[in-house]
């Protein structure tokens, strides 16, 4: 079956809507899926609650979401590059639902397994456990965390088959092979298409089964997000 799209637009056009819950692979601004996050901008669509373990920065990656007022809820790890982000969190402008970085990836990956909870010691006696079930096991106290299947997941690869295998590339496979298992719809964005059984099966990193579209971005920005450079 041939997944592959003409362009990022063509690939979200028939499948956002306002209100969805759409989860973002990357990390910092590494394996972000920059196409598709500007496709969907461009969609207008609104009040849409974002699943990505942070919110880009001002301007590039989900931070261009922010600026056009599209989100209404971030559930993430880590926000402190984005300044307009944190305008609007302090301003009541924008909710957030704080989230441990595992037990992110987990939420996800319990998505995509089918698995509707889990138990996590992590963020017990914190915030973070308010208005959370817990329980006690082997004299130690966890909370309950409900798993994440977001409505559209946006995820960044190296390469696919037309058939929707996936390869990641080092550190850009961060989150996104979590987010691509949860998603009930999820299009990918790669550098590069291979025909359908280019790939060595113990080369695949995520098979085609998550993987509804896919849009070619031969020549994606990669922003570095903070550079240091020797004196």
């Amino acid at each position: 079956m041939d997944k592959v799209f003409e362009s990022a637009t063509a690939a979200l056009r028939d499948i956002v809507a306002d209100n969805q819950m759409i989860a973002v692979g990357g990390f910092g601004l590494c394996g972000i899926p920059e196409a598709l996050i500007a496709a969907l901008r461009d969609s207008g669509v609104h009040g849409l609650t974002c699943i990505s373990n942070n919110a880009g920065v001002d301007g590039f990656g989900l931070g261009q979401l922010l600026s056009t007022r599209q989100i209404k809820k971030m559930i993430a790890s880590y926000v402190g590059e984005n300044k307009e982000f944190e305008r609007q969190f302090l301003a009541k402008e924008l909710e957030l639902e704080f989230t441990p970085q595992g037990t992110l990836a987990e939420k996800l990956r319990a998505g995509g397994a089918g698995i509707p909870a889990f138990f996590t010691p992590t963020g017990v006696g914190t915030v973070v456990a308010e208005g959370k079930e817990t329980r006690e096991f082997d004299g130690r106290t966890y909370l309950m965390e409900r798993s994440l299947t977001p409505d559209i997941s946006l995820v960044k690869a190296w390469k696919a088959d037309r058939s929707g295998n996936l390869v990641f590339r080092r550190t850009a496979r961060n989150f996104n092979p979590n987010v691509a298992m949860a998603g009930k719809i999820t299009v990918v964005e790669v550098e590069e298409i291979v025909p359908t059984g280019a790939f060595d099966p113990d080369e695949i990193h995520l098979p085609g089964i998550f993987v509804h579209r896919i849009v070619l971005n031969a020549h994606p920005e990669k922003r570095i997000e903070q550079r240091t450079v020797r004196q």
